[in-house]
């Protein structure tokens, strides 16, 4: 594997310069860019879901405290 696909699954993986296990270092170049994208893309995911449940849990508050709460939360 490239070191490109290590360092891309390095970011992904959130290990910086840390060791990767060394399973990681059998993986085809292709596999490796598409477990790094897999990853990225399931990061994203999840982030879109919390913002969407924070959206949700603001119309739980009082119209007009909803901007300063979102202030607070979202600073």
């Amino acid at each position: 594997m490239s070191t490109e696909e290590l360092a891309r699954l390095r970011t992904e993986l959130g290990a910086g310069s840390g060791a990767l296990p060394e399973s990681f270092g059998s993986l085809a170049p292709p596999d490796a860019a598409r477990l790094a994208d897999a990853l990225r893309r399931e990061r994203a995911r999840q982030a879109d879901g919390l913002n969407e449940a924070a959206e949700e849990a603001l119309k739980l508050v009082p119209a007009l405290a909803r901007g300063a709460v979102r202030k607070v939360l979202f600073r």
